[in-house]
């Protein structure tokens, strides 16, 4: 009976720690006609935030090597060159962009990401405002430009839409 209790015990921590980690895995596509597969991004859930893991290649010569804006966006779409994605995820209606560590903007404000001049990219960031909850039925961007987390230029400076995944909802 001990045995049984201390083995239904442990089942119920490592359940619930399996529950805490949640993973997601975006597939990523150039914003192109061709909507070119490149890679996928994987999404965890940690104790400081929702930690985003890309895996992705052959960016270059369509995005330029470099540090470029990545944010989630309001709709779960890819379309028009990802005009269809809408607006940066903005749930309180700041109405600014002031990246992903200032609570009074948007919270689809995600850190930057810097692509290799191979065209890769494969380091993560962490958006500290962020669970994997929140990115159901939206979807990821990469756009051309860099950022600069604030209001001028436009939107930090992330000028077009380039690399987009859907996160479908749940």
């Amino acid at each position: 009976m001990k045995i049984n209790l201390i083995l239904l015990s442990l089942f119920g921590v490592l359940s619930h720690t399996i529950i805490l980690a949640q993973t997601i895995v975006i597939p990523m596509y150039l914003t192109d006609t061709q909507k070119t597969f490149v890679g996928n991004i994987t999404a965890t859930d940690t104790k400081y935030g929702a930690m985003f893991t890309p895996n992705l290649h052959s960016l270059t010569p369509s995005v330029t090597s470099g540090i470029h804006g990545f944010h989630l966006h309001l709709n779960p779409s890819c379309a028009n060159n990802g005009m269809a994605a809408g607006s940066h995820f903005d749930p309180n209606k700041t109405n600014h962009h002031l990246g992903p560590y200032n609570s009074a903007g948007h919270l689809g404000d995600l850190p930057a990401l810097y692509v290799n001049a191979d065209g890769s990219v494969n380091i993560p960031v962490v958006a500290p405002r962020l669970k994997i909850k929140d990115l159901f039925g939206h979807s990821l961007m990469i756009h051309n430009g860099s950022d600069n987390y604030s209001d001028n230029p436009t939107l930090g400076g992330g000028e077009s839409r380039m690399v987009c995944g859907v996160v479908a909802k749940n």
